[in-house]
């Protein structure tokens, strides 16, 4: 990949964010109507299909899932790697056993039947993993703090 289609795509992405017009419309209001409040619903998901959370988040069972923004921290629940090129999996309620080491997880993602045998269970918690790397998270983190971590949003709503 040359730098110049690098600088276009960056551009590309910095263009999108900036006309996107959900972040500059004022939230709308509230109708007796049922069958008005269901459009107005389903245009949110309209605008999130293919969307990335920026900034991305982890968190435990109790953090809320979704796109994760600045005003709306919500937990990416569709990580990818891209050092393995793996999804990673999340599952709440775990947390990884401490002799959890690459090789297991090399060898045993994604089955679940073989990855419960380092899982133990904590309320609140959640477990992520992909083939190269793994994360007990007990709150929201941001994920630019978990700095090893080449996870990012996979984009929302495909």
């Amino acid at each position: 990949m040359s730098a110049g289609s690098s600088e276009e795509d960056l551009d590309d992405i910095i263009d999108e964010i900036c006309n996107d017009s959900s972040f500059t419309k004022t939230p709308p209001k509230l109708k007796s109507n049922s069958a008005s409040l269901t459009a107005e619903r389903n245009s949110v998901v309209v605008q999130a299909h293919g969307k990335r959370c920026c900034p991305v988040y982890l968190g435990g069972s109790l953090s809320p899932s979704g796109i994760g923004t600045n005003i709306s921290k919500r937990a990416c629940d569709q990580l990818r790697c891209t050092a393995c090129d793996f999804r990673v999996s999340l599952f709440n309620d775990y947390v990884w056993d401490q002799s959890c080491d690459y090789l297991f997880f090399r060898n045993n993602m994604p089955e679940l039947s073989k990855l419960r045998a380092k899982m133990i269970k904590k309320k609140g918690a959640r477990a992520y993993a992909c083939q190269c790397s793994w994360r007990s998270i007990d709150e929201l983190t941001d994920l630019q703090t978990e700095q090893q971590l080449r996870w990012v949003c996979g984009k929302h709503g495909e």
